[in-house]
């Protein structure tokens, strides 16, 4: 298993459709295009920002292929390929190593509401059956279980494979408690673009980020400014995106920032049922803040 560097601004990346909600890979080459240019440190794809749960196994390899051609080796291709069926996290897993990613993100499973001995044991049948690196996912809002810094260090310890974890629970104590007792070599990322300069002036290394979508140039040279433990400037910068950062999650997410890119003109605003066009009174917001920003 070769290890990746993970570190700094790494966006979940959104997933362009046309108008008949197919895949738009053309538009997704530009996204890619856009990110590199901006200096992102990794791009995931397929997760929860890019509708994965939406996307069937063709389109996996579809949308890993493309990121392949575009990237190059240039930076890490991460895959979410999280499912609350283990055979299936196998499955798509399998398809993401086949196609040539560098590591998977493994949201904890959802609505089945496994126990710690659950969990241990999902995260241990992926990584027998894939030789990836594994990012544990850990998103209570979205799961209905928050893995607790005793599970997380369970899975460290039993599942070598896993190299670190986006931490989505919102609560920055629970981070600092991994941050504080998790092996020199594990990384923690931020799972909340707003939390992400406090998560690092504790010892995070960076984000897998909603905001870098809109703004990965900014949001890149926040993170390496903190990476170099310059935080004045970096929260010069924290400030700056703070509006942007809330507004995109007006609404569920991926639903403002998709709205966003497409008023930027980067993609179309199509979503995949059960998500659906933002609301019109949220709309002028959206819209007010990114004309702040200078954006559109």
């Amino acid at each position: 298993m070769e290890k990746i560097d993970l570190k700094g601004a790494i966006p979940a990346l959104v997933t362009p459709f046309k108008e008949d909600k197919s895949l738009d890979l053309e538009r997704l080459r530009e996204l890619i295009r856009f990110q590199i240019k901006g200096g992102v440190d990794g791009i995931v794809f397929c997760g929860t920002t890019g509708e994965g749960a939406t996307l069937t196994p063709k389109e996996y390899h579809q949308i890993i292929k493309v990121a392949k051609e575009e990237i190059g080796g240039k930076i890490p291709i991460i895959v979410g390929t999280g499912s609350n069926d283990t055979q299936k996290a196998i499955y798509l897993s399998q398809i993401a190593k086949e196609e040539g990613a560098d590591a998977l993100l493994i949201v904890s499973p959802y609505y089945n509401k496994p126990t710690p001995q659950g969990l241990v044991l999902h995260y241990k049948e992926i990584a027998k059956a894939v030789n990836l690196p594994i990012i544990l996912y850990n998103v209570p809002s979205r799961t209905g279980t928050n893995m607790v810094p005793e599970v997380v260090f369970r899975i460290i310890n039993e599942v070598p494979q896993v190299i670190g974890i986006k931490e989505a629970s919102g609560n920055i104590n629970q981070m600092a408690q991994i941050l504080k007792n998790a092996p020199k070599n594990f990384v923690l990322l931020s799972g909340d673009d707003a939390l992400t300069l406090p998560a690092m002036a504790l010892g995070a290394k960076g984000c897998i980020s909603v905001v870098a979508n809109e703004v990965p140039e900014e949001f890149s040279k926040l993170c390496h400014l903190a990476l170099e433990g310059n935080f004045k400037k970096a929260r010069e910068i924290h400030f700056r995106l703070l509006s942007l950062m809330k507004v995109n999650f007006i609404e569920t997410n991926p639903i403002p920032v998709k709205t966003a890119l497409s008023m930027m003109g980067k993609t179309k605003e199509v979503f995949r049922l059960p998500l659906c066009p933002l609301q019109e009174k949220n709309r002028e917001i959206l819209e007010n803040v990114l004309k702040e920003l200078n954006l559109i």
